[in-house]
């Protein structure tokens, strides 16, 4: 049994690759991410887990240590994720933050609003207010394809509708809190289909459609990335898959605690599900009805892990999660970091073969993600030939995406 890619690994991308996005995100993005978690809440004086007592201290202190200077063990003792961390920081102790991996940097980025707000005592989500205008940005796109698939259970199975569900599901991936905020006019947004359509780098789904004509009452098991839009488009193609009876059950795969500002936990589904089921429109409230009956009869649950909000590749994995993914028929894997995480974030050529990369996953897994990043691969030299002269920043724009099948 294979447990990391058939090739060889290349080096991780890092803050300290010249003029990169990785750079960009180290020196720029992700101290004013830290500075809107300041403007946007309310902060206790005190979070008795931080050095300095001070929950708004230590974000002070974080965004003043970008990037030069060297990262530093956590001190929230009490976290379930604290020995995880800190073995792997033990790695890198005297690297600052643009000599360590660009992943790491990020995922130990976001512990570090985690620590400050002392979160696993106060449950504080610092990017609440931003998830919030999200959902309410996606509740307007939901009545008409709620009305279509609260009457799916007659239906049977439909590949049209599963494919522009899927459809759905990649391209709300372009409502990424961490790149644009919800008032952001360089938001990218692929608004009809042919504009979809025409930015796809890698489309499977026939693919998959036909893997799951020959399955009924299977196990699906969703990798999810962001709360808002792109959740309530996970969740359409949860139920809808349910609803059909292509899947038996459905298992969501959420963030132990808030990070990467819009990530989906446990907390942003039972909010999400609240929400539709209070909703004016008759028909999502009983799609969402419908979404919390199946969370009751356990066709539809949900799971967190600490390796998942940790800094590793997905390779590795530990055996208890490689048994959770391996009893699934199909994985779902949503989102940038997520991809980025399966291919361990390293600066594979983009014609790698992507079956060389993935080929120590458990069970057969598309791919469902937007690109914001530096890692991709899977395609072909024309494409990149093509790519690089009509879209200079064609990788990390979030403008294309891929729907891949291992």
């Amino acid at each position: 049994m294979l447990t990391r890619p058939k090739l060889p690994v290349p080096p991780p991308l890092r803050g300290a690759d010249r003029g990169s996005f990785a750079e960009d995100t180290i020196k720029r993005r992700l101290p004013e991410i830290a500075r809107r978690v300041l403007r946007e809440n309310e902060l206790p004086d005190t979070a008795a887990s931080t050095s300095s007592g001070q929950a708004v201290t230590a974000i002070e202190m974080l965004i003043a240590e970008m990037p030069y200077a060297l990262i530093r063990p956590l001190t929230d003792t009490h976290a379930p994720d604290f020995a995880l961390w800190q073995s792997a920081i033990d790695r890198y102790r005297n690297q600052n933050w643009l000599e360590i991996p660009w992943f790491f940097a990020e995922t130990y980025f976001f512990r570090r609003i985690i620590e400050a707000v002392d979160y696993f005592r106060t449950g504080i989500d610092p990017y609440r207010q931003q998830k919030e205008e999200a959902l309410v940005i996606g509740l307007t796109a939901v009545p008409d394809l709620a009305r279509e698939l609260v009457i799916t259970p007659n239906a049977g199975w439909q590949e049209e509708l599963f494919r522009r569900l899927l459809s759905g599901a990649l391209w709300g991936n372009q409502a990424d809190l961490s790149l644009w905020a919800t008032d952001d006019d360089e938001k990218p947004d692929h608004a009809d289909d042919q504009a979809r359509l025409a930015h796809l780098l890698v489309d499977d789904r026939t693919a998959v459609a036909d893997r799951l004509y020959a399955l009924d009452q299977m196990r699906l098991d969703i990798l999810v990335d962001n709360a808002g839009p792109e959740l309530l488009a996970d969740l359409m193609l949860a139920d809808y898959l349910l609803a059909c009876g292509k899947a038996g059950q459905v298992h969501l795969h959420l963030k132990l605690f808030p990070t990467f500002v819009s990530d989906a936990t446990p907390d942003d589904v039972i909010h999400t599900l609240n929400r539709l089921c209070a909703e004016p429109t008759e028909a999502v409230r009983l799609w969402g009805e419908r979404l919390v009956q199946a969370q009751v009869d356990g066709r539809l649950q949900t799971h967190t892990h600490p390796f998942m909000t940790s800094p590793h590749p997905l390779w590795h994995m530990p055996d208890d999660l490689r048994r959770q993914l391996a009893q699934a028929n199909l994985i779902i894997s949503k989102g940038d970091a997520n991809y980025r995480r399966a291919l361990g974030d390293a600066h594979w050529p983009y014609t790698t073969p992507f079956a060389g990369v993935v080929s120590y996953l458990p069970s057969p897994t598309l791919f469902l993600r937007v690109c914001k990043s530096n890692v991709l691969a899977g395609l072909t030299p024309g494409q990149l030939t093509t790519l690089n002269e009509q879209d200079a920043d064609w990788v990390t724009s979030g403008r294309w995406g891929v729907i891949q099948l291992a």
